[in-house]
């Protein structure tokens, strides 16, 4: 077993074939799909397998990028029973909001800018008049998450007060706020 048989980085760099993968993926992710093939070929040669004819190496670092470029989120069926499942994305979004999400992300928006005062303005005025229009709150903000929610939650409505005694928490006013122990817990003071 020659483990020299395996085409070495510099031998594949100076091809054009792996240039043209350079131009295409940039030379961080074809280096690292390079590398990934040379081991793959190098136990293949140990367990007495030939090393394919560059040719087909070629192809094998150009399936690797593929591979590693290819989308990880994928449609699937909730079947489930829960309608709002976290683990499947929670809820669709309608053809309305991908239709206005998509008009305004090809290209730049006006998130942190106000356009009548031409400088910078806040991401939360987006939502919050039609959310104080809607609700008959006196304001209103939008998070990402449910950690989040509690987070705001706990801050407006314990602000001054002994916090509550939970499981999770772990000082007189400090929270730790967690999804089941999966997730990096948030660590919150109420003051």
């Amino acid at each position: 077993m020659d483990l020299s048989a395996v085409p070495s980085v510099d031998k594949l760099l100076n091809t054009s074939s792996i240039r043209i993968l350079i131009e295409n993926y940039g030379r961080n992710l074809t280096l690292s799909a390079i590398r990934d093939v040379q081991e793959t070929l190098r136990q293949s040669l140990q367990k007495g397998k030939p090393i394919p004819v560059l040719e087909d190496v070629y192809g094998m670092i150009e399936a690797r990028i593929m591979d590693w470029l290819k989308p990880s989120l994928l449609p699937v069926i909730n079947a489930t029973g829960v309608i709002l499942h976290t683990n499947l994305g929670r809820a669709p979004l309608s053809q309305v909001a991908i239709n206005t999400m998509t008009s305004v992300s090809i290209g730049y928006s006006n998130l942190e800018f106000d356009l009548q005062k031409g400088k910078r303005g806040s991401r939360l005025v987006h939502a919050e008049e039609l959310l104080t229009l809607l609700t008959g709150a006196e304001a209103a903000l939008v998070v990402n998450n449910n950690a989040g929610a509690v987070l705001l939650a706990l801050s407006a409505l314990a602000k001054g007060k002994k916090s509550l005694n939970l499981a999770n928490a772990i000082g007189r006013n400090w929270w730790r706020i967690s999804h089941s122990g999966r997730d990096a817990p948030i660590w919150c003071k109420i003051a």
